[in-house]
């Protein structure tokens, strides 16, 4: 690791100013092989930062708590923008570089804040901050730095600090080959479709994407269907080939585990053990409470109570489900009244019951939901909402030929933010659906500085219509869509003075609050009837179809929350461990489903093997919780529009700014909701929208 500024150095892109519009990094210049040298001059530069700020004659909140606040800006950008190229536009030589560097990257941020110095002057400042003529946002930035040091063991010492380092790194190592071993599986497994009857059922839409893949991994007139969400889940839902569709859910089921090479099993469990060591180390009997130490919800007893109380409601609901699923099955001939319903079964059944129930189906609904005007719909509804104004910018470079870059404006016509939008699957792009900084949010301070505005990305997974057609999505992809712009929303327009406080630096069980929350507006008919235009006619949705997808909201629901449920029950019954001698994923999970009592013809949102949320980063271990937890969170919040009459209401939009979009983590998250919605927040506007107050399947 270099101390001095090479030639290489000065010729480097990621080391150069970045003279490009707004300072995003000059995509155009980067290559793969930039990376290291940048990352390790970074790294250096940081700790030299960091041996500067210790080294002050006297501790001020300002030489030591903002001066923090502002290190490490040039490993930040390189960083961030190493880790979306792995994520968005990976390819054999960024992974190579990824696995080398998770560990040193993990190591070098385990000194961080582990740098005996400069934690005794933050300590220092941290248990007199009452004293120092502070303001509030001043004394928050002290609480969570200073919980950030003593979480990463800043008071540790001994063989327990050298062993932590160790773990830190190793955990880096094992996350990063989890992750590769799932893009591994979904970018190598597929089912190919050869003849016809292969193809039965399927919608044009459906085989639009899968010729697509098909060409994208060299086949000519044929069709692939990958183990991409969004390509898999359609072919489940309309193929009548029940062999196949059988064949596909199974592959889809069994990522991370294809291959004997790399498989997932010993990796997931090699992460445990670590991650309880990690939290034994710290003085927690298990990684769960360690993890919930920093969320809301405090205990595991309060995550189980909430999981819970939904898991039994959604098991009564998915048993008379599967019950009239099985009765139409047997009605269209697809099942014998001696077969059992099958999980694979379950998304073509659905369907029909719903085309038959609704007279609803996706292939008459996409039509409705391009692309471009869902995109136009998120717009619209953050510039009525918060005053937000997109302008596209197409002299703003992205890092794939994929991805939107637009401008954001307040409603004084100040530029805000830069938005990227990246929203198309392809070979070398994970699955799912994310929100990323390139940069964060923070006002000027010092006499040095302007204020810096972020550059925000939403990746999605969408099927890209061929040439010349209008991409489609479902009414599922447009809530999707819908969701990660409210992360970036909350990023977006941050106001705060600190980086640590800055947009989604929220604690992990608040941070799905903004995403979730603005989902509700897609579903309202006024924003329907605006941009639900048909991309052939330009028709408007109608009012009847606007009914019917009402109505089919409330549909399956036993499912999606079976689904989703279970998977937050493992995990927390999987963080509760604190013993991984001899352990079995599969067994785990197997009895795990078994004691909850997963019904046989349901499954895991995320089985265990895949499950990346838990086990290709931190942030969500002991913490799938956090979608419903927001979710009583965002229905609780989204009645304060309809008390208020208006959708769009001025009055609970700017409340809802202030504490929630814009403050970032400038207030404990329970105050933060209470000064929006003026008390704490009830869950029987969650279980009324998941349906599962009513007695309606």
């Amino acid at each position: 690791m270099s101390n001095s500024i090479t030639p290489l150095t000065q010729t480097n892109p990621l080391l150069s100013s970045w003279n490009t519009p707004h300072a995003v990094p000059p995509f155009a210049q980067i290559l793969p092989e930039h990376f290291p040298e940048a990352l390790n001059f970074a790294m250096a530069e940081r700790l030299r930062e960091l041996d500067a700020i210790a080294a002050e004659a006297s501790a001020t909140f300002a030489n030591t708590y903002i001066a923090f606040d502002r290190s490490g800006q040039l490993l930040f950008q390189i960083e961030a923008c190493f880790q979306n190229y792995c994520s968005s536009a990976t390819n054999a030589q960024f992974q190579a570089i990824e696995r080398d560097f998770a560990a040193p990257l993990a190591a070098h941020h385990n000194a961080v804040f582990t740098h005996a110095a400069l934690f005794a002057k933050l300590d220092l400042l941290y248990t007199k901050r009452d004293t120092l003529a502070l303001d509030a946002q001043s004394i928050r930035l002290c609480e969570r730095v200073h919980f950030d040091f003593v979480r990463a063991g800043a008071k540790l010492s001994g063989d327990a600090r050298t062993r932590l380092a160790a773990l830190v790194g190793k955990l880096a190592d094992a996350r990063t080959q989890f992750s590769q071993n799932v893009l591994a599986d979904e970018n190598e497994f597929f089912v190919t479709l050869e003849s016809a009857d292969d193809l039965a059922g399927l919608p044009d839409f459906v085989l639009a994407a899968a010729s697509a893949a098909a060409r994208a991994r060299g086949f000519v007139d044929k069709h692939v269907i990958t183990l991409s969400r969004s390509l898999v889940v359609p072919f489940l839902t309309y193929s009548t080939r029940r062999d196949l569709r059988a064949k596909a859910f199974g592959m889809w089921l069994k990522r991370g585990e294809l291959h004997a090479d790399r498989n997932n099993l010993d990796v997931a469990a090699h992460i445990l053990k670590m991650r309880l060591e990690q939290a034994q180390l710290h003085g927690y009997t298990n990684f769960a409470d360690y993890a919930l130490a920093d969320r809301m919800a405090g205990t595991p007893k309060a995550v189980n109570d909430l999981l819970l109380n939904v898991w039994q409601r959604a098991v009564e609901k998915s048993s008379e489900e599967a019950v009239v699923l099985k009765a139409l099955g047997v009605e269209l001939g697809e099942l014998k009244s001696t077969d059992e319903l099958a999980a694979s079964d379950w998304f073509y059944l659905a369907e029909k019951l719903r085309q038959a129930r609704y007279a609803l189906d996706d292939a008459q609904l996409k039509p409705y939901f391009s692309l471009t005007q869902m995109t136009a719909a998120a717009f619209d509804c953050a510039k009525r909402l918060f005053g937000l104004t997109f302008t596209a910018a197409p002299h703003i470079q992205g890092y794939h030929s994929d991805v939107q870059c637009y401008e954001a404006h307040d409603a004084k016509g100040e530029l805000v933010a830069i938005f990227m939008h990246d929203n198309f699957a392809r070979q070398g792009k994970s699955g799912g659906a994310w929100m990323s900084n390139l940069r964060r949010q923070r006002a000027a301070l010092l006499p040095t500085e302007t204020t810096q505005i972020p550059i925000v990305l939403n990746n999605n997974n969408f099927n890209k219509a061929p040439e010349g057609q209008p991409t489609l999505l479902s009414y599922d992809d447009a809530r999707t869509l819908f969701h990660e712009f409210g992360h970036g929303l909350h990023g977006m327009l941050s106001s705060v003075n600190y980086e640590r406080l800055s947009g989604t630096n929220v604690l992990q069980d608040f941070v799905e609050l903004p995403s979730q929350l603005f989902e509700h507006w897609l579903s309202q008919p006024a924003v329907l009837k605006q941009h639900a235009l048909h991309a052939t006619t330009g028709e408007p949705i109608s009012d009847a179809l606007i009914a019917k997808l009402a109505a089919a909201r409330k549909f399956n629901v036993g499912f999606d929350a079976v689904t989703t449920t279970s998977s937050g029950l493992l995990d927390m019954e999987l963080h509760q461990k604190t013993d991984f001698d001899n352990f079995n994923i599969h067994t785990f999970e197997a009895e795990a489903l078994q004691k909850i009592g997963m019904p046989a013809p349901l499954f895991m949102r995320h089985r265990l093997p895949h499950f990346s949320h838990l086990f290709a980063g931190d942030s969500y271990a002991a913490g799938y919780y956090v979608y419903l937890w927001a979710e009583v969170l965002d229905a609780d919040a989204f009645d304060a529009f309809e008390e208020a009459n208006d959708i769009f209401s001025p009055t609970v939009a700017a409340r809802l700014l202030k504490n929630i979009y814009s403050g970032g983590a400038t207030q404990l998250p329970m105050q933060a909701y209470e000064a929006f919605r003026g008390r704490a927040p009830t869950p029987t506007p969650m279980l009324k929208k998941k349906g599962l107050l009513a007695e309606t399947v």
